[in-house]
């Protein structure tokens, strides 16, 4: 690798963290300004032709799989590169924040890969990010431990060879870093900073680890999307002198764009792909924004009620294991979202019964593996897919070519019985205003009703509320939702946190402030693209 130029990034309005000029060295920051000056400009191309699509699919209420890219579709004779050794296997994985804890948690989990998540599950504030990079570092070079200050407990790596391979997530193409800028004062794009922090450090350490950079990509919404993050990765391989194609990158179908363009973007990736994944609430969120001017037709029923045997969402998850395994990629499937519970053992008995049924489905459709929120959901998950796979690593032997999903089936949302409930409108705020709490409070990983809700959770929420008032929807209970009833639910459930917690832990926390964000978010006609954008703008750190 040439020395490289001193970098033209500064850090700004950022306090000094302890060890951050570990993570933040010149070198590091100079190849992170390199991936910003050749890569920001298209990324801003492709966000401006998100609002192109989305503009289209409001004036025409519909989606197709893209007739200029049927010969890639049709050819038969592609394949993605073959899955290194450390991610051949991926039967359960295991996912959450990388604060030091989790960090060892997880990679001690049992699982066989942990999804380190600098996204969804993890508030940007500078701290998070600097620090989250020192957790994998220091857990390459075995230099990590923690004690829990209140329990005295102390937690540390088991051997190397029991530990979970980590796939990191970067956070998505539309989300800045406001702490990093270039001379021009023009933020740098938050992907690139997790992807630029962590490649430098890491990629030459994992492969001498017998491992390698792996990715999980958010957001994606379309194959040219997926095209930047491969011209990333060659350039990025290439300047610091590691073999092309050492990079993997798992991409998650979590947009309803990129569930028309799945065999696209495994082609656009084809050197460094190594699977899909089946992402349930961004998926929701991804239909209720692109079709919410679409009347009674896309209106979704209370989230709960929308499982994965939904006819449109096995139309969604069936397409993707037969593309992967047509492709030769892993097909990963969803979360595993409950939250043990250490008082009541009939609630774990029933919500462990239904992770079972949901895993053993997943297991039995074809997938490779799935994902779990928390370590005591790993033996479960482990089970439903050893019946499946025995000493197999994978099934992508598996083409499933009897799915034949047609692109009216994946949007056909009036084909589920389930309608709104009050019940459902509340649980929203509820969880839109306790989740962007913790959230402004720097946590992005929080245990709701003993669900793990990130921020996917908060987006299907809040845009729930949105369809719900913009379509003028009547409850069951007589109710139709309006403004004015979701002001109401938000105070009672505002009144309901104070007196749940007390006057002391309610002044010091940001529900008020948690409260609001969630009503302009939820309430203004013009509808945010993102929840992280403004709630970026008042996140403190």
């Amino acid at each position: 690798m040439s020395a490289p130029a001193p970098s033209p990034l500064a850090i700004v309005d950022a306090e000094p963290l302890p060890r951050q000029e570990e993570v933040l060295t010149e070198a590091a920051l100079a190849f992170v300004a390199e991936l910003h000056r050749r890569f920001t400009p298209r990324r801003d191309e492709l966000l401006a032709r998100r609002a192109e699509r989305r503009a289209e699919i409001a004036r025409t209420c519909t989606l197709d799989f893209l007739p200029e890219t049927a010969a890639i579709r049709a050819d038969g004779s592609w394949k993605v590169a073959p899955a290194p050794d450390a991610l051949n296997d991926r039967r359960v994985e295991i996912t959450g924040p990388t604060d030091r804890k989790m960090t060892i948690n997880a990679l001690n989990s049992g699982a066989k890969v942990w999804l380190a998540d600098f996204e969804d599950a993890s508030a940007p504030t500078w701290e998070n990010v600097v620090t989250g990079q020192l957790s994998l570092i220091d857990a390459y070079t075995r230099n990590i431990d923690f004690t829990d200050p209140k329990s005295g407990k102390s937690y540390a790596l088991k051997a190397n060879e029991e530990l979970a391979t980590v796939v990191m997530r970067p956070r998505g193409w539309h989300l800045n870093e406001r702490h990093l800028v270039d001379a021009d004062g023009t933020p740098v794009p938050g992907a690139l900073v997790d992807f630029g922090l962590y490649f430098f450090h890491n990629a030459q350490r994992l492969l001498d680890l017998g491992k390698g950079p792996y990715f999980y990509l958010p957001k994606t919404e379309s194959h040219l999307e997926a095209r930047l993050w491969n011209e990333v990765f060659v350039f990025a391989q290439e300047y610091c002198g590691i073999p092309h194609g050492t990079v993997r990158a798992t991409v998650l179908i979590e947009t309803i764009t990129a569930a028309y363009e799945m065999e696209e973007i495994l082609y656009e990736l084809r050197d460094h792909a190594s699977g899909l994944n089946a992402g349930r609430w961004d998926y929701l969120f991804s239909i209720v924004k692109n079709f919410r001017d679409g009347g009674a037709k896309f209106v979704l029923p209370d989230r709960n009620a929308v499982t994965m045997t939904a006819p449109f969402m096995r139309a969604y998850t069936e397409l993707l294991v037969r593309t992967c395994h047509k492709r030769g990629a892993h097909a990963i499937g969803g979360m595993a979202a409950f939250i043990p519970s250490r008082r009541d053992a009939e609630v774990n008995k029933v919500a462990f019964e239904k992770v079972r049924a949901d895993k053993d489905r997943e297991a039995n459709d074809g997938f490779d593996g799935s994902w779990v929120a928390h370590p005591d959901l790993v033996p479960i998950a482990m089970e439903s897919f050893d019946k499946v796979l025995g000493d197999k690593p994978n099934q992508k032997d598996r083409l499933r070519e009897d799915v034949d999903v047609k692109a009216a089936d994946l949007i056909a949302i009036d084909s589920l019985d389930a309608k709104p409930t009050y019940a459902g409108l509340v649980n929203a705020v509820q969880v839109g205003i306790r989740y962007i709490e913790a959230w402004l409070r720097g946590l992005g990983a929080v245990a709701i009703f003993n669900l793990m809700e990130d921020a996917a959770t908060a987006e299907i929420s809040r845009s729930q509320i949105w369809q719900w008032i913009n379509a003028g929807v009547v409850l069951d209970n007589g109710e139709r939702v309006t403004a004015e009833l979701a002001r109401k639910v938000a105070a009672e459930e505002l009144a309901d946190i104070r007196s749940e917690i007390g006057e002391e832990a309610f002044a010091a926390g940001t529900w008020q402030q948690a409260h609001d964000l969630l009503l302009k978010v939820a309430l203004d006609e013009d509808y945010a693209d993102f929840l992280t954008l403004p709630a970026y703008e008042q996140l403190k750190g």
